[in-house]
Order: C-alpha cells, then sequence, then structure tokens
C-alpha cells in the first residue's frame, strides 16, 4: 500500500494560490511535485514562490510523469471534462474543483471513465469538511432542533464589493468558460451543503434573470427545492445589489424545536432552541481547502471514504441546471 500521495496541480492560479496550494506540502503523506499554468512565467513564479520542485506550460507534460500519483484539476470549469479524462486514462487520481463542469450533461461523461479507469475522483466541495458546516451537518443528525421544517438561503453581493470577478479574462462572467456567471462559480458550494445534509432532492425549480443587464449573465437566481422529509428549501442569489442590501450572507434552518442559522461565507453558527441562544465561532484553517485534501489524500491512500463523490458533483451540476432552467431536472 501506497504510503505518500505525490501531487501535480494543473491550474496553480489564484485558487490554488493561497486557498489550496500549500495545503498539498504541509499534509502528511502528502507532496507536490509539479505545477501546471498556460503561462510559463507565471507557472515558473508558483513554483519558485512555493518551492515546488517542477513546472510545466502543457497539462500533458505533467500528466506523463510516472512519479506523479495524483492531479488537483483548478483551471475554469470549461476544462474541467476534458482534464480529468486525460487525468484517468493517464492512470491519476482526481481532485477536482468545483463545478465538476459547465453543465451536468458534461460532468456525467467523466463517470464511465473513472469506472473503467479504477481511479478515485473526490470533488472539491470544501466546506463540507469546515468546522463550522460539520457542526451544522452534527446538530441535524442528532435532530437537535426537531423536526426540519423548512430552509431559507440569502447571498446578495453588491458589485463593487465582489473580489470574484477580479481575474485577468474575467472568466466568470462568461457562460462559455464558467457555465453561468456567477451563480454558476459560488452556489455550487452552497447547493452541496444542502445536498450533503438533506439528499438528494426530490423536485427543483426556479428562476435565473439579468436584472441589470450589464455584462451578459444572469445575476439574479431564485431557487425552490423540495428535499426529502418534505423540507422545502427556498434561495436567493442576488450579484447587483444596491447598497441598503449589499452582502448579505446566510442561511437559516427552521424546525419544530428551533432554528440553526449560518453564514456561507463565513464561520460561525447561531443556534436557538427553546428560547436559549448560543452563538459559535469557529477557526478556518490558513488554507482553507487542507481538510477536505486531507481527506482526499487519505481516500486515495485506501484509509478513508470519499467525502465528495463525482456522483454527489453531479448531482450538484444537475441541480444548478434544474434553477437555471439549461436542463429540467430529474430526481434521482
Amino acid at each position: 500500500m501506497k504510503e505518500i500521495i505525490r501531487w501535480g496541480i494543473i491550474g496553480a492560479g489564484d485558487v490554488a494560490e493561497l486557498k489550496s496550494g500549500p495545503a498539498f506540502q504541509k499534509l502528511e503523506h502528502s507532496e507536490l511535485l509539479a505545477v501546471m499554468r498556460r503561462n510559463p512565467e507565471k507557472a515558473a513564479d508558483f513554483a519558485r514562490r512555493h518551492g515546488v520542485p517542477s513546472w510545466y506550460s502543457d497539462a500533458d507534460k505533467l500528466l506523463a510523469r510516472d512519479d506523479i500519483d495524483a492531479v488537483y484539476i483548478a483551471t475554469p470549469p470549461s476544462s474541467h471534462r476534458e482534464l480529468a479524462l486525460k487525468a484517468l486514462r493517464a492512470g491519476k487520481d482526481v481532485y477536482l474543483e468545483k463545478p465538476v463542469s459547465r453543465r451536468a450533461a458534461e460532468a456525467r461523461e467523466i463517470l464511465p471513465v473513472l469506472e473503467e479507469s479504477g481511479r478515485k475522483l473526490t470533488v472539491a466541495h470544501y466546506r463540507r469538511a469546515l468546522p463550522s458546516y460539520r457542526k451544522v451537518d452534527e446538530l441535524l443528525r442528532q435532530k437537535h432542533i426537531g423536526h426540519i421544517r423548512f430552509v431559507q438561503m440569502r447571498i446578495f453581493r453588491s458589485p463593487d464589493a465582489s473580489d470574484m470577478t477580479r481575474t485577468e479574462d474575467q472568466w466568470r462572467l462568461k457562460p462559455e468558460v464558467s457555465g453561468g456567471g456567477l451563480f454558476y462559480d459560488i452556489a455550487p458550494h452552497q447547493i452541496d451543503l444542502m445536498l450533503h445534509f438533506f439528499g438528494a432532492p426530490l423536485e427543483v425549480d426556479g428562476r435565473s434573470m439579468n436584472r441589470s443587464g450589464g455584462d451578459g449573465v444572469d445575476d439574479f437566481v431564485s431557487a425552490r427545492i423540495l428535499f426529502p422529509g418534505n423540507i422545502p428549501f427556498e434561495g436567493l442569489w442576488y450579484f447587483n445589489a444596491d447598497h441598503q442590501s449589499r452582502n448579505l450572507d446566510r442561511c437559516e434552518i427552521y424546525g419544530s424545536e428551533g432554528m440553526i442559522s449560518f453564514s456561507l461565507f463565513g464561520s460561525d453558527v447561531e443556534v436557538s432552541r427553546k428560547g436559549r441562544d448560543e452563538h459559535l465561532v469557529f477557526d478556518n484553517p490558513p488554507h482553507v481547502q487542507q481538510p477536505m485534501i486531507a481527506s482526499a489524500v487519505d481516500y486515495f491512500l485506501g484509509k478513508g471514504p470519499n467525502l465528495c463523490s463525482l456522483e454527489e458533483g453531479i448531482e450538484v451540476m444537475a441541480i444548478l441546471d434544474g434553477i437555471s432552467g439549461a436542463e429540467d431536472f430529474k430526481p434521482r
């Protein structure tokens, strides 16, 4: 049995810079051997600053190395399917950044190749591994607030307050690259948490529209989902909020005996039960994906479960497509 996972990163950009990249070097039983970025100067710079032995501007050259066991694919979504297929066929395990692809149909094309390859794949829905959301999951499983009645989520961002579009080519605002604007970029994390907490949905409906008339992508999305146990969910994402509603970020789960409220971008959890309020604050690691990457390392080594499977990543994409109207949702 292997004792260490030797990694390569494909897409050494903004996300890999702090959220994930350094974690591959800091974890036990994990070693980062090479990084790839299309711009050779930036690839070399990333490798130099982070102490990575090798760098490439061609993903195929990195994948051809026999001494690399697994790859982290952190490119924009339009290349996820192609790179995941190449990595699996090259005999590598894969840690695949979210969203799995631009559409559920693309994501489904990866599954048979994964099964044929005999390799392993984990989707980087890293919030599952963070302490605040693990606490929420624990409270729900313990029925701390009784039977769940309904769930409400609101995420509002004003254009000048968001750093999500500050990339060289603003790829998140290009549907042909991102799949559908900021909703397809950030909503996978929130939808995945709901999937993780409540199970595969029975019904999905929604509306997506461009309220600003600006960059050509939808900036207002409303969703209605029915989860098992007859649990209704309502969500709103608004990326052109005015000064009065800017930066709202909250999910509220109402139960028969109380309520759980938490941030989707912070690390606090509020619990109200039988007249008693409790405010819990958790510390996230400096490299926020590190707990999820640690789980992937254990899974690839055969020492732990898969914290987020490709099938779950595909389910998230199917929900997004159902909300946006890109594809009719079909329950499992």
